[in-house]
């Protein structure tokens, strides 16, 4: 068996990510990228940033993306569980505004690769969560763009139900739609 079990989605460019986990009485191991393994699954990217955020229960950040500067991004829990998200704003895509949604938490230890031409954002389930991530190009706030998270017409089916609140930045709160934003 390999390290990686790679799961391409429906959506073209998405794939979950299942690393190869060697545990004992003592803990566990794992790689959590290997270029080799990405790359003969078809995914060559080369990641230039890592990042990392904590983040309490309801906290829902997103969704963000890049306009010039798109950000292909491999993203991971490294404790709690989150649900991830991300929607296709690539314009001639045959999947333009479709979503996808993933549970990422501390046990599954799955990932999430997202290729450049999505937006994406998570909302944190469990009582907080630590979410890190690599992106294939820096980090631009003058290009930084965004959705309502909301968006009606997007219709996400966000695990919220159970939650007591949902917190966004004061900057979240402020997108508007898909039709809105990418006119």
């Amino acid at each position: 068996m390999g390290k990686f079990n790679f799961i391409e989605t429906d959506i073209k460019g998405l794939y979950i990510i299942e690393p190869t986990v060697f545990g004992d009485n003592r803990g566990y191991f794992m790689e959590t990228y290997n270029y080799q393994d990405f790359k003969n699954a078809g995914l060559d990217m080369v990641f230039v940033q890592d990042n990392e955020s904590k983040s309490k229960q309801g906290v829902l950040r997103g969704l963000h993306f890049q306009y010039k500067h798109p950000q292909g991004k491999l993203v991971r829990v490294t404790k709690g569980e989150v649900f991830d998200v991300v929607v296709d704003i690539r314009k001639n895509s045959p999947t333009y505004g479709k979503w996808y949604g993933a549970i990422l938490s501390e046990e599954n230890k799955r990932q999430f690769y997202v290729s450049e031409g999505f937006a994406h954002g998570f909302v944190v389930l469990s009582e907080e969560a630590e979410f890190v991530y690599k992106c294939t190009d820096y980090y631009h706030p003058e290009d930084e763009g965004g959705i309502l998270w909301n968006d009606p017409d997007i219709a996400i089916e966000w695990p919220i139900e159970n939650l007591k609140e949902i917190m966004l930045s004061e900057k979240d709160k402020q997108w508007k739609s898909l039709k809105e934003t990418l006119k």
